[in-house]
């Protein structure tokens, strides 16, 4: 299970998952779809509080794991974008951060 795993630096050197890769890693995650090579997800809360605490969860995880995601803020509202800066592609970590944030 990737909320198991732990995300392993990258420094680029390596090429991004291939298509059956993404496919198949796809399928452990909630909701995400696939964005301009990037994967997304939306999120809709309450109010801002309750936006900002999920906000630090993961902003907690994504410490723990090394790796970042880019998030969207809009009061209620939270867009979540991850990919692999260092090769300008998806990578496991991607999918890694993106099933433990599902499992928040």
């Amino acid at each position: 299970m990737l909320k198991e795993k732990k995300c392993v630096p990258c420094e680029g050197g390596i090429p991004p998952l291939s298509t059956k890769e993404v496919i198949n890693f796809m399928q452990e995650l909630k909701d995400w779809t696939l964005d301009n090579g990037h994967l997304v997800k939306h999120f809709n809360f309450k109010d801002f509080k309750e936006n900002m605490d999920f906000v630090n969860k993961i902003a907690k995880i994504s410490e723990e794991e090394g790796h970042h995601p880019v998030l969207f803020i809009n009061y209620n509202k939270l867009k979540v974008e991850l990919w692999t800066h260092a090769i300008n592609g998806l990578s496991e970590n991607d999918f890694i951060l993106a099933a433990k944030i599902d499992s928040l």
